[in-house]
């Protein structure tokens, strides 16, 4: 057992200046992701500062018809709640296809949202990493690389984000709420993660003591549809292979007039395909546009030797749900 200190906080502006006075804290709410890495050596804070006692767990509309999440909410709360189901429902699915239930009773969204980018050499501390040990190396390149990224790698880090409900958030264009000793700020899920770069160690744009509080969702229009698929390699609780959230607005009875798509499972972060988007802005709703536009968002991918699968698996894969969400339309 290696000692830590514990902290419950009582208030947010306390919890960020204790996280912020110590460079080894961590805060601590569900538990689901930090505490299976400090039992496996990866992680060792010096201070654990508990948040989950914060009042953060509440779901609330906003006045232009749009919902603010509480950081504290649980993913199953979430996944369950009636405005997510009718509004969202993307999200919904998304939160229901990660995990077990079990998890998703303790998960919480701000948890969720910053849970490690990473792979199974990450998981093992005999092996080089260059996220868990900076300068390490990356064991993933040119060893075991099957479910890596395909987009936004570099020669220090090939892993690819986890969580599903980050993909879903990306396609519908959220809103990260971050307190800091300075204020607050609202930053665009799209920005808020990081590619690998040369510091892969740094999985978001967040500084030391930042607390997520809040995740905001815009409103949608009444002609908007949305789903998320999920492949992965067994029927339940494993990381995606890839997956695909899609948002679309119709415009008449076979044309879409705006498309927000996110990929999950290619990168280091959710992978907004904002080419496969303006293939589709103003198109028909024709399978041969889907294919082209997934398409036209895989040009640019890079494969690894063991992962070139996802390229077709991924084209085949937003074309599914694309026709689905256009069904009774083409």
């Amino acid at each position: 057992m290696i000692p830590f200190d514990y902290q419950r906080a009582s208030t947010v502006p306390d919890a960020v200046r204790a996280a912020a006075s110590r460079e080894d804290s961590a805060y601590l709410a569900g538990g689901t992701n930090i505490v299976d890495h400090m039992k496996l050596g990866i992680a060792a804070p010096g201070l654990l500062v508990d948040v989950s006692g914060l009042p953060l767990d509440d779901i609330s509309e906003r006045e232009d018809g749009g919902l603010r999440i509480g950081a504290a909410v649980r993913n199953s709360e979430l996944a369950a709640h009636p405005l997510i189901r009718r509004r969202y429902p993307l999200l919904s699915e998304a939160l229901l296809s990660g995990a077990s239930g079990q998890l998703r009773n303790m998960a919480t969204t701000g948890g969720n949202l910053l849970q490690r980018t990473r792979c199974v050499y990450f998981q093992d501390p005999t092996t080089p990493c260059n996220k868990r040990a900076p300068g390490s190396g990356c064991s993933a390149i040119g060893g075991y690389n099957r479910h890596h990224a395909i987009f936004g790698a570099s020669d220090h880090c090939v892993a690819v984000h986890p969580s599903d409900m980050a993909v879903a958030l990306a396609a519908l264009d959220a809103e990260v709420i971050v307190s800091h000793q300075a204020g607050q700020d609202r930053i665009p899920l799209d920005d808020f993660y990081r590619l690998p770069g040369r510091t892969p160690e740094h999985d978001t744009v967040l500084n030391h003591g930042d607390l997520i509080t809040a995740v905001e969702l815009p409103p949608l229009s009444d002609s908007a549809r949305s789903h998320y698929a999920k492949v992965r390699d067994r029927a339940t609780f494993a990381f995606a292979v890839v997956s695909v959230a899609a948002v679309l607005e119709m415009a008449g009875s076979r044309s879409i007039s705006d498309a927000h798509i996110a990929i999950g499972g290619v990168a280091h972060k959710p992978w907004r395909a904002h080419r496969a988007e303006a293939v589709l802005r103003g198109a028909a709703t024709d399978t041969a546009v889907f294919r082209s536009a997934a398409a036209a968002e895989l040009d640019e991918a890079a494969p690894l030797p063991g992962n070139q699968f996802k390229v077709p698996l991924l084209i085949n894969t937003m074309v599914d749900v694309l026709e689905r969400l256009t069904e009774g339309h083409r």
